[in-house]
């Protein structure tokens, strides 16, 4: 497997930052970005398959019991929308959710591995409630089914600093494409390992929303929603995220405001910076995408031509960019396309900054995958 730049690569890389399509900071070309082994396996319904599916993948990327035996464990899972909303009648984990068979199985899973604390957080948008329980009974999962699965299973909403009652602010290495720092709940810092459990689905904004976009979700709405305080974090949650997306105010002046005030407001050029940002200030350890049903034409029922399908699979990686970039292909695009070209319509590359951050490779010649290989794997969400 190859693992520096060839002289062909290094001189495509240096040519597109010249043309200023993106200056990477000082640095960061001194080597090839790092990559990591993705594992792919077909499961066609959620049911008795989903958890010795995951075990086997988990057992293909080396072993869980190496990365999480007697360690804290953060686990960030996509549930978007607020309230959320049913589509067609079905469950929300059969279409936009991540489903809770999955995320059951996951816990268990960390759980035999010895991990010593689970924690499974998120940051509901526009949600006055309190916990992140009352959130999930709202989509009808009853949370202890969670935390039966696994000893020492918590859950945090993390709008809210957590007991400390302080936020804790998560450095960019390399000064950041949009922001310097984020201010974030302190769950994402006081774990071992972080673990992004995500859907394999379109994004409206993004292009598609995988492990590193469900990172987004990362940011308290107390500081970087639309009814957030001035000067402090708001008291409750108020609004979705529109000053990451439009940029239509600054965060609460208790953070740092973003590099260049006079940056593009356009969403998609923030967005996706903002996600690279969060993923290289609060780095994933363990990538998990639920595929086995989900959405094609954008994130949520808000979208304009949403619809359900069936892809039938399920990815998991350790290495955030490279994983993304296989579910990107598996979802019938090229990881490795620009802006102007599908996914990326309309927005950058979120794997690019990525990419050019040195998080890991979005070439798929630099990423072995074990398992079901792509090609065998391959859904068109577009066809679809």
């Amino acid at each position: 497997m190859k693992t520096h730049l060839n002289r062909r690569e290094f001189i495509r890389g240096v040519s597109a930052a010249a043309a200023g399509f993106w200056l990477a900071p000082s640095g960061l070309w001194a080597s090839a970005p790092p990559t990591a082994p993705v594992a792919v396996a077909r499961c066609t319904a959620y049911g008795v398959d989903v958890m010795p599916t995951l075990a086997t993948m988990f057992d293909q990327l080396g072993g869980l019991r190496r990365i999480v035996n007697g360690k804290t464990v953060t686990m960030k899972i996509n549930v978007t929308g607020s309230p959320p909303e049913f589509f067609q009648g079905l469950p929300l984990g059969r279409t936009y959710w991540v489903n809770p068979q999955v995320l059951g199985s996951v816990i268990h899973l960390l759980g035999q591995a010895g991990a010593r604390r689970i924690r499974v957080v998120e940051s509901p948008t526009g949600s006055h409630l309190a916990t992140l329980q009352e959130f999930l009974a709202l989509a009808k999962w009853n949370p202890s089914d969670f935390s039966s699965a696994a000893p020492n299973v918590e859950f945090e909403n993390t709008n809210w600093p957590g007991p400390s009652g302080k936020y804790v602010r998560f450095q960019v290495p390399g000064g950041g494409l949009l922001f310097p720092a984020y201010d974030m709940s302190r769950a994402y810092a006081d774990c071992d390992v972080f673990v992004s459990l995500a859907k394999l689905k379109e994004h409206s904004t993004a292009g598609v929303t995988l492990s590193m976009k469900n990172c987004f979700g990362n940011t308290p709405t107390t500081i970087y929603g639309e009814g957030a305080g001035l000067d402090e974090p708001s008291k409750t949650p108020q609004g979705g995220r529109s000053m990451l997306h439009q940029g239509d105010r600054q965060p609460s002046r208790s953070s740092l405001p973003e590099i260049d005030p006079h940056s593009p407001r356009d969403p998609g050029y923030r967005v996706p910076r903002v996600t690279a940002d969060l993923v290289a200030a609060r780095p994933i350890h363990l990538a998990i995408i639920d595929g086995i049903e989900s959405v094609a034409g954008g994130e949520g029922p808000w979208v304009q031509n949403f619809r359900t399908v069936r892809p039938g699979l399920l990815i998991a990686g350790t290495n955030c960019v490279t994983t993304d970039a296989v579910c990107t292909a598996l979802m019938g695009f090229d990881p490795m396309a620009e802006l102007g070209t599908a996914p990326f319509e309309h927005c950058t590359s979120t794997l690019k900054l990525a990419e050019q951050l040195g998080i890991g490779t979005r070439d798929l010649r630099r990423i072995e995958v074990r398992g079901l290989p792509i090609e065998k794997g391959r859904f068109d969400f577009r066809k679809a």
